[in-house]
């Protein structure tokens, strides 16, 4: 099946509400780096708002604990003591880490939080003349690896066994931020919206005449029009993408999406976009699905309950999990 496109992203459907005690309400805000779109349903606009102003203050005391930019954060904490010492964390951040470790165990190691620790050898802004050499890839990689990040349940420790290794939470924390802020909304009885974290997307409710969300998947080159809808109900979806940061030697395209496992750049595909329960996962996966490749990919989201996946390789080709039906008009 042809993909007429390059590049894809999300975009949920607006709201249309028949019930004048129910509003939509919007707001785009910058937090963790990136862009957030909240939308939530509510009885007023004042009302709204108060709801998106949590979810702001929610995703911020996130931020402060899995920084590594900050210096007083939990993570920043556990890099400064890479190979010195345990440090003592929070339980959520315990528990962050020690789901990513499991996916990690799921992919392979294609996706792996101690990723943090690469040295930056390829450069994507044009300055770079040649590849770097088989060493010196290795050596970017050398500290990387998560099976020497070590977890303490009893005692809530974390250490980095080798010095110089880092964590990061770059392809997991906006979904776990977006997982929070809904839960937080939900707990105080917001019937329905969506948190979109560039991306990394969750919805939850329907809209007021009990119709499903819809996701659509733009087409980039025209993006007025969408090339699919899909369904989310009470889930979630997040998308990774080669598609504008990538360079050319000698006919042959890199991506800036590299293998932790290898040091190299990701080849072959042009988009990965997941839908599974939480943002935290479709975060996580999505990248893994790009580093492991189309076809080792897909037959590991086709073992995984409950997530689905919509891949396009680099030659405009859709390819998909079993459960996935691709719905072309609205």
């Amino acid at each position: 099946m042809k993909a007429y496109f390059v590049t894809c992203c999300f975009f949920a459907v607006s709201l249309i509400f028949g019930q004048e005690d129910l509003v939509n309400v919007s707001k785009v805000v910058k937090l963790m780096g990136t862009r957030f779109d909240i939308t939530v349903v509510a009885q007023s606009e004042d009302i709204g708002y108060i709801y998106i102003n949590e979810a702001i203050a929610e995703i911020t005391r996130i931020e402060k604990i899995i920084s590594s930019w900050d210096g007083n954060s939990e993570t920043t904490k556990v890099n400064k003591n890479a190979g010195l010492q345990a440090v003592e964390v929070s339980e959520e951040l315990f528990g962050l880490i020690e789901r990513a470790k499991k996916i990690s165990e799921i992919t392979d190691g294609a996706f792996d939080i101690s990723y943090a620790s690469v040295d930056t050898i390829w450069k994507f802004n044009g300055a770079m003349k040649q590849l770097p050499s088989k060493e010196t890839v290795a050596a970017s990689v050398a500290k990387i690896g998560y099976n020497d990040i070590i977890l303490d349940t009893e005692k809530s420790t974390v250490f980095l066994k080798k010095k110089g290794m880092k964590i990061g939470f770059g392809a997991i924390g906006k979904g776990y931020a977006a997982d929070k802020a809904k839960a937080l909304l939900m707990s105080k009885g917001v019937p329905g919206g969506i948190i979109n974290a560039s991306g990394d997307l969750t919805t939850w409710g329907t809209k007021d005449t009990g119709e499903k969300w819809m996701v659509g998947i733009t087409n980039p080159l025209d993006k007025t029009k969408v090339f699919s809808w899909l369904p989310v109900i009470e889930s979630s979806v997040a998308t990774s993408g080669n598609y504008e940061k990538y360079i050319l030697f000698k006919g042959q395209k890199y991506s800036h999406i590299i293998d932790p496992r290898t040091g190299y750049p990701t080849k072959g595909i042009l988009s990965v976009s997941i839908f599974a329960k939480s943002a935290e996962l479709c975060d996580a996966l999505a990248t893994a699905v790009f580093i492991m490749g189309r076809d080792s990919g897909i037959h590991m989201i086709n073992q995984l309950e409950g997530v689905e996946v919509v891949v396009v390789d680099e030659e405009n080709e859709v390819h998909k999990s079993s459960g996935i039906v691709l719905n072309t008009s609205k």
